[in-house]
């Protein structure tokens, strides 16, 4: 199977941003990197197309710095038709009929093409592997109902058909489908167990960034439960009654207990993780055609199993 989209599709600027207060005197190839999550590689690229301006005036050295009040613009690409490719990516499933898959997948996957992630994908990964996925999702989203970030790892339901994504995306939205997660977080919540309920959105310093916002954001709820405890950190279980983007990772951080090792929310990173310590370990859902009830798990990666072995050696 092959997709083709335009390139506007997947890599597109901003026609306009402010520069914060927090982002005064970075460099321009480092601001918009951190705003786009992108590398800084490819915005020196766009720079020496001349693609990127600043109050105005075209940008040609990637050292440029940034301040307060300046508005940097881009101007777009000329689309440009890209191809997204199957690719002979291993893949964990563990379980497929005709009309979903569920798959574990590895940390440092993302899961559908975005920029400066065209290749690699669990989308590219699931066209070698499966034949046929939902077109709902659009052309670069194939069978993609719910995500979980690049650095997560675990559980995901793909739909194969339209009516397999049409009654699993139903029961997203009434939250029905049970997601848990395992998680290493700095510090201990002040309570064994409890209830987070604040709503998220966008960081309104830091695009690439969410945020609890009180105004404008969305309601955004998680339970979560204390598994084991550490010298400097403890291990939690986190189930999702929504499912905000960087939902866990953003109400740990407001519990001043960020996740080990997450590069966004977390100040330090004394575990040296290469990406934040969290893996979706549990889903359950209905079946969209025979309604069954299906429940999945996954263990933790090896990292992760690691990592715990190692805060237990620390403790006394």
């Amino acid at each position: 199977m092959r997709c083709a989209v335009t390139e506007n599709e997947v890599q597109t600027l901003p026609s306009e941003d402010v520069v914060s207060q927090d982002a005064s005197g970075q460099r321009i190839d480092r601001y918009l990197s951190e705003q786009l999550d992108i590398s800084r590689t490819q915005i020196q690229q766009w720079i020496e197309a001349g693609l990127i301006s600043i109050n105005g005036k075209t940008v040609d050295q990637a050292s440029k710095k940034v301040w307060e009040g300046d508005v940097v613009a881009a101007t777009p690409r000329e689309p440009r038709e890209l191809q997204l490719e199957p690719e002979d990516i291993p893949l964990d499933i563990l379980f497929e009929d005709e009309e979903i898959v569920v798959v574990n997948k590895a940390q440092g996957m993302v899961v559908h093409p975005a920029p400066g992630h065209e290749r690699g994908t669990l989308v590219s990964a699931l066209l070698f592997h499966v034949r046929g996925l939902s077109g709902i999702g659009g052309a670069m989203r194939p069978g993609i109902v719910h995500r979980i970030d690049k650095d997560t790892s675990g559980l995901l339901v793909v739909a194969k058909t339209d009516r397999a994504h049409q009654a699993l995306s139903e029961q997203m939205k009434s939250h029905e489908v049970q997601r848990v997660y395992d998680a290493i977080i700095h510090g201990k919540p002040e309570s064994a167990s409890g209830t987070i309920d604040a709503p998220i959105g966008r960081d309104p310093h830091n695009r690439k960034k969410m945020a609890v916002i009180y105004r404008g954001g969305k309601r955004a709820v998680t339970h979560f439960r204390i598994l084991e405890t550490f010298r400097s950190f403890t291990r939690v279980e986190c189930r999702l009654e929504t499912g905000r983007t960087h939902q866990i990772r953003v109400h740990m951080a407001a519990m001043h207990c960020p996740v080990a090792g997450d590069p966004l929310y977390a100040r330090s990173n004394p575990l040296h993780l290469r990406g934040q310590a969290l893996h979706a370990k549990s889903l359950a859902f209905t079946h969209p055609v025979s309604r069954q009830q299906l429940v999945f798990h996954a263990n933790p990666p090896a990292y992760y199993e690691e990592t715990l072995a190692v805060l237990r050696q620390m403790t006394p």
